[in-house]
């Protein structure tokens, strides 16, 4: 039987990194207590009257809503910020309205210091069982050239605690490309991660991307953020490779492209975006997907709090995937784990000649060495993690792929 994801966006923090490139900010405790009223009421909305408009006319289904959760996650931001208490109250809200699972995963974000014994506490009687820790750096120079409040030593705290509350389960994120960062510190900060002994580690790397200050600054070659102390492309691409070697060596083993887990502790939630699995999008700039549509939430806090007032479900953004669309998202998201992708359940789902104009591109691809196909799932060789995006593009019917390195060979 089917289940379903759902994921709560908090977008709060203490402070605002340079790097970060989501819709998260720093507020005052009265915004998080509106938020937090306004989060109670779009749970209501979206679980009593399913039948409203999702957007654009657009109708959330009863049959999505019926589904039993089998995995919980709340991000952010950092939504350790609404406290035991708040907490509480959203969890309340999604159990009067939602059918649970047996043993559901539930996932909280939260960072070093963010989170006392006494919350984490609360938090495991909550029913959390998964804690997601992001330490991005062991390095203080490197957490403080990009606005982080934390230090290494208060990672290490941070996992000392959890254990002491009773998680058996716990996610560090570490980003390779940090101002600052060499080859030592990198090694240093894995070698410590590792040392903690956690159940799944995240390896990001520093995306330059214009919608954060950071990336921003390094796209126009300014100094400030510590632009000029990022790294190259060939540092990030060694600091991958060296995390992936290290991480297998310490028997965390490497699931997707950016994540490594202990056998049996993959993220449950994650792998659902991955294999096109429902779930549902709770909080300003959430998004969702029932397998036939994605839409998402507005943004904009304020706005998503006057939309609630009024007893609107807070959809701006509804997209209907068309059949070839529903098939690139196999391809680059599946592709995205070391399983890879089921071509024969593809076919059986869509039908052969649905996936025929995909089959050249598999064929050069794999005779090229990028993706491997032995009689099994189609993979994307490990040798070429680091050029997924590129490999990724070549399944984008829908864009045109020429300009891409490996065009000339598939279109020659």
């Amino acid at each position: 039987m089917k289940s379903l994801g759902v994921y709560v966006q908090i977008p709060f923090c203490a402070s605002k990194c340079s790097f970060c490139n989501f819709s998260s900010k720093v507020a005052p405790q009265v915004e998080l207590d509106s938020y937090l009223s306004s989060l109670e009421r779009e749970i209501h909305l979206v679980a009593s009257r399913p039948r409203t408009s999702a957007g654009r006319g657009r109708l959330i289904g009863r049959d999505l809503l019926d589904l039993p959760v089998d995995s919980l996650y709340f991000g952010g931001g950092t939504p350790t910020l609404l406290g035991g208490d708040g907490l509480r109250r959203v969890c309340e809200a999604l159990r009067q309205h939602f059918r649970s699972a047996d043993a559901p995963e539930f996932t909280l974000e939260t960072t070093p210091g963010s989170a006392d014994e006494n919350l984490l506490a609360a938090c495991r009687d909550l029913g959390v069982n998964r804690l997601s820790i992001g330490a991005q750096s062991f390095d203080d120079r490197e957490l403080a050239s990009v606005g982080r409040l934390h230090s290494g030593n208060d990672v290490e705290r941070q996992v000392r605690l959890a254990r002491h509350a009773g998680f058996e389960n716990i996610s560090l994120d570490l980003i390779a490309g940090l101002p600052h960062q060499t080859r030592s510190s990198w090694l240093m900060s894995l070698t410590r991660a590792i040392e903690l002994e956690p159940e799944h580690v995240s390896i990001y790397l520093f995306e330059i991307d214009e919608k954060s200050r950071l990336g921003n600054e390094v796209l126009r070659h300014g100094d400030r953020y510590h632009a000029s102390a990022v790294p190259d492309d060939e540092f990030m691409a060694a600091a991958y490779e060296q995390g992936q070697a290290l991480l297998e060596a310490a028997g965390v083993v490497q699931y997707e492209i950016s994540n490594f887990a202990r056998p049996g502790f993959e993220s449950r939630h994650n792998r659902k975006y991955w294999q096109l699995d429902p779930y549902l999008g709770l909080g300003a700039g959430a998004h969702s997907f029932d397998g036939c549509a994605r839409w998402s939430n507005t943004v904009l806090t304020g706005d998503y709090a006057a939309r609630v007032s009024r007893g609107e479900i807070p959809v701006t953004e509804w997209h209907a995937l068309t059949e070839s669309e529903r098939i690139e998202e196999f391809f680059f998201l599946g592709l995205r784990q070391r399983i890879g992708i089921d071509l024969g359940a593809a076919r059986e789902r869509w039908g052969h000649a649905a996936l025929e104009p995909w089959q050249s591109r598999i064929d050069v691809l794999v005779q090229m060495g990028v993706l491997q196909q032995s009689g099994g799932p189609l993979r994307l060789a490990p040798g070429h993690y680091l050029t997924s995006n590129e490999v990724f593009q070549e399944f984008l019917l829908s864009q045109d792929s020429a300009g891409s390195p490996l065009a000339s060979a598939l279109h020659s």
